[in-house]
């Protein structure tokens, strides 16, 4: 039940949202027992975000909210993976994204909780 939210500073194209969701997918893995299969993301672009007081043209925040908990080790993966996958794509420099982990202890899907 993971759910990755992005807020970045710079303009979404389909097709980056695409190459995103893709990669994130693949990325979620990194946490045991989690897969792109119960995956959701979103994406918040053009979001106003200021770093050390300044309005800088390329930052992102991203959130990653899981379903129970997982290991240092594998958050630090995830940690590392991402901040490339936001290079990559959208030219983020690593040092201008923040991530925040939150494990979640109720879940609901479908009517009914985890």
């Amino acid at each position: 039940m993971p759910f990755i939210n992005s807020k970045v500073s710079v303009p979404l194209t389909d097709s980056e949202k695409e190459t995103l969701k893709g990669k994130l997918g693949q990325a979620i893995s990194l946490i045991p027992g989690k897969s792109e299969s119960w995956l959701m993301v979103g994406f918040e672009d053009n979001y106003s975000l200021y770093f050390k007081g300044q309005n800088h043209t390329k930052l992102a925040y991203v959130e990653v909210k899981i379903f129970g908990g997982t290991t240092d080790e594998a958050y630090d993966k995830l940690t590392a993976r991402l901040c490339q996958i936001y290079e990559e794509v959208l030219g983020i420099p690593q040092d201008k994204i923040y991530i925040k982990y939150e494990e979640v202890e109720h879940w609901g899907w479908n009517g009914a909780n985890f």
